[in-house]
């Protein structure tokens, strides 16, 4: 720390820093060295890495005070003890891991390094590992839980559901590796075999684990038709079964629609789970005998009520027995056995009698039966109507050929008075080579040349096409 200063304060036994006459003369000092002065920050770094270095891993034991998580995720604390106090700071990525809450007035066992906060100066202690003093860190966060779920009521047993007396189907969260599902599917199997299971793999163990464990308990209470879901694992240690005891999973199971069965580790074993669930079970085993018994039990209750009817059934019978046993015995009714079979002798020959009547009517009801059905056999509309569309197939048929007769004679007829009309014809003349002269205007035929002049004009009709011609002579038939 000596190049803090300018130069070392040395003076003689005289203080005025010169040598006496019988003293040697002081020996040269070197010359000082260049004054460099620290900045606050500069100094604050360099106590910070001699900190950091020399208290690197350091475990502080003190009680908690003015706990408080920041919304950073950060926690924020004070250790102290009777004379002292170190300010703490836990990081929320250490602050995660923690089983338990860390609260005012807890003494703690705190792991961690010492560092300094350049903004103010001060030396704090980053911690990275908490502990209870004295107490389990699993242990203390096990009894936080439980005491703020016990106060919030769901550990009361008001809530509690009782187990269906017969599941048809029955789901089961627990893990495809173990033993817990090969003995919960085997004490099934045997007792009730008709069960419907609906199993639902999570994994019970490790980082993860409660998560899991909820998701599954999430999604089988949406499996429509389960009655009761039972979950657990086989035993272990308070770490391996730590998934039973998050929050998460508790919440879950109260949540659930449908009833919830504990079995969890060993019956010594006590998780969260086991107090918020409807039946704890000692042991996955005694899980699947606690569905059965339900069973057993509504099984056994309708065999009884059955021996209860069958008695109370051949009492009623002893009894009116009984009764005729000593109404017959008796001198009124002496007579009346005798009487009975007379009377029951009359009926069966009424009965008899009244049979064969029976079928006496029977056969003439068939008879009148057969008679109307070839009756309506005769007047069968279908038949009938058969019969019409043949006739009237007859006579369209008919009726054509006297059409085609008739037309082909008027044709014929009408070909000959063609013909003959064709002869007839003025054009048929034409056709011969012969002409029909018209005057000018084709009102007159001329039929004499004395009738026309030269120098009139006439027209000359042909059998294809006219002429029309100018008279230049006209010679009388004498003169010719």
């Amino acid at each position: 720390m000596s190049n803090l200063f300018d130069l070392p304060f040395e003076e003689d036994d005289h203080g005025n820093g010169t040598a006496g006459p019988d003293e040697p003369a002081p020996p040269t000092q070197p010359a000082p060295a260049a004054r460099r002065a620290l900045s606050v920050t500069e100094l604050t770094i360099r106590l910070r890495d001699v900190l950091e270095s020399e208290f690197f891993e350091v475990w502080v034991e003190g009680e908690l005070s003015n706990c408080r998580i920041w919304n950073t995720g950060h926690l924020y604390f004070t250790l102290k003890d009777a004379s002292s106090q170190l300010r703490g700071l836990m990081f929320r990525s250490a602050l995660r891991y923690l089983k338990f809450k860390p609260a005012d007035g807890l003494r703690v066992v705190a792991r961690g390094k010492i560092s300094v906060y350049e903004p103010k100066g001060e030396y704090q202690l980053v911690c990275e590992h908490l502990e209870p003093h004295g107490l389990g860190a699993l242990q203390l966060a096990f009894d936080q839980l439980k005491k703020r779920l016990q106060h919030e009521g769901l550990f009361d047993a008001a809530r509690k559901r009782p187990l269906p007396a017969l599941p048809r189907k029955i789901g089961i969260v627990t893990s495809l590796d173990g033993a817990a599902i090969r003995d919960i599917i085997k004490v099934l199997r045997r007792r009730y075999a008709n069960a419907h299971l609906v199993i639902r793999p999570a994994r019970v163990q490790g980082e993860g684990a409660a998560v899991d464990i909820a998701q599954a308990l999430r999604a089988i209470g949406r499996v429509p038709g389960v009655d009761v879901v039972i979950v657990g694992r086989g035993g272990g240690s308070i770490e391996d079964l730590w998934a039973f005891n998050e929050e998460i999973v508790a919440r879950m199971i109260a949540r659930s629609p449908v009833p919830v069965i504990a079995a969890i580790g060993h019956e010594s074993d006590v998780t969260i789970a086991d107090f918020v669930a409807d039946v704890r079970a000692p042991t996955p085993s005694a899980a699947a005998e606690l569905v059965v018994s339900r069973h057993d039990e509504f099984c056994g209750r309708i065999d009884r009520l059955r021996d209860r009817l069958h008695a109370a059934a051949r009492n009623r019978v002893q009894h009116l027995s009984r009764r005729v046993h000593v109404a017959s015995s008796r001198p009124a009714f002496a007579g009346v056995p005798g009487r009975v079979a007379m009377r029951g002798r009359h009926a069966a020959e009424l009965t008899h009698a009244l049979a064969r009547l029976v079928r006496s009517a029977l056969a003439a009801r068939d008879r009148r039966v057969v008679q109307l059905e070839r009756q309506l056999t005769t007047f069968d509309a279908g038949r009938r109507l058969a019969a019409i569309r043949t006739r009237l197939v007859t006579a369209d048929g008919r009726m054509r050929a006297a059409a085609s007769r008739c037309q082909d004679r008027a044709d014929a007829r009408f070909r000959h008075a063609a013909g003959r009309l064709d002869t007839l014809s003025p054009l048929a003349v034409l056709a011969r080579g012969y002409a029909v002269a018209w005057n000018e205007d084709k009102t007159r035929v001329l039929r004499d040349g004395a009738q026309t002049r030269a120098g009139d004009r006439v027209h000359v009709t042909l059998a294809r096409g006219e002429l029309q011609c100018d008279v230049r002579t006209v010679v009388d038939q004498d003169e010719k």
